[in-house]
């Protein structure tokens, strides 16, 4: 467990120093940098979803880039006003749930690719890889907002459970069932791709199995830009895990440009790799439009 005590001696009224809560003042330029950078990505993902009527993009990858918004408006917010327990909290709050909504994404699309390429390489059906781990992403979601709720109900007394909880569901989220497992998978399925070694077709799967098409350019493509985004994904979680193991008071967790780089800049680049890299036209046949309706959705 990590060990949060200590924190409760800056909570006296009226003696707050400005570093108190972060051990630094929030950077005006760079929490400003961030709120403009995730507004423009969010507000095109939307309007990429309309377009391509992708619906379920809505729900993960715009409420990560709102999500992302909003922590770092408080992070701006607590840079003018840096002892304001509600910006902090805001903060905190919501910079931990969010890159969960666009893990999510990742699950569906790559989905999306095993029916592509071909089901007889992947050790699951395709659907469930969004039941599975999209249970387990909420899971994890669930357990970091339970342990963001807590630390904010006793900041000014003792975080420690909260913060302990929090670290519970990110340490879930990136080793115990999610990410690795979810990474071991999709390289599995890559290599057996590439290496035509499908599974036996005895194994009992609802989903009858499909002949293998050749990797298309926009799949690979699409298959290196959610592996880019796992990889920032990944980064940042574990730079989350080690912030919230050294506690409220650890120099990890104090130091403003291990925040920005290693998780600001992790999500804005997972983020933007989707805007660029986007399933609606990269999943697309090239014969069709890349709409819902040519997902097959």
């Amino acid at each position: 467990m990590a060990n949060f005590t200590g924190l409760n001696v800056f909570f006296r009224p009226q003696t707050l120093p400005p570093t108190a809560l972060y051990g630094y003042v929030p950077s005006e330029t760079a929490t400003l940098a961030f709120i403009i950078l995730f507004a423009i990505s969010t507000v095109i993902h939307f309007g990429q979803a309309v377009y391509t009527r992708l619906w379920w993009l809505i729900p993960t990858i715009c409420v990560c880039g709102g999500l992302e918004v909003a922590g770092w408006s408080g992070r701006f917010w607590s840079h003018h006003n840096p002892i304001n327990y509600s910006a902090y909290l805001l903060q905190i709050c919501t910079t931990i749930m969010a890159p969960t909504f666009l893990l999510a994404a990742n699950f569906v699309i790559f989905g999306h690719i095993i029916e592509r390429l071909g089901t007889s390489y992947s050790r699951l059906p395709p659907k469930w890889y969004s039941i599975l781990f999209i249970t387990c992403d909420v899971i994890a979601l669930i357990i970091q907002g339970t342990g963001g709720g807590l630390a904010s109900a006793h900041i000014k007394t003792n975080p420690t459970p909260g913060g302990n909880v929090m670290l519970g569901g990110i340490t879930f989220q990136l080793g115990r069932s999610v990410i690795v497992v979810y990474t071991f998978l999709a390289a599995e399925f890559f290599i057996r791709y590439m290496s035509n070694k499908p599974f036996r077709k005895s194994m009992s799967y609802t989903e009858s199995f499909i002949d293998p098409k050749p990797m298309t350019r926009k799949i690979m493509i699409m298959s290196l830009g959610i592996a880019f985004c796992t990889l920032c994904l990944f980064i940042r979680s574990v730079y989350r895990v080690i912030e919230l193991a050294g506690g409220w008071l650890g120099r990890i967790i104090r130091t403003e440009v291990y925040f920005n780089v290693l998780d600001g800049a992790m999500i804005t680049l997972a983020l933007y790799t989707f805007n660029f890299i986007h399933p609606g036209y990269f999943l697309a046949d090239d014969d069709d439009d890349g709409s819902e309706k040519a997902l097959g959705k």
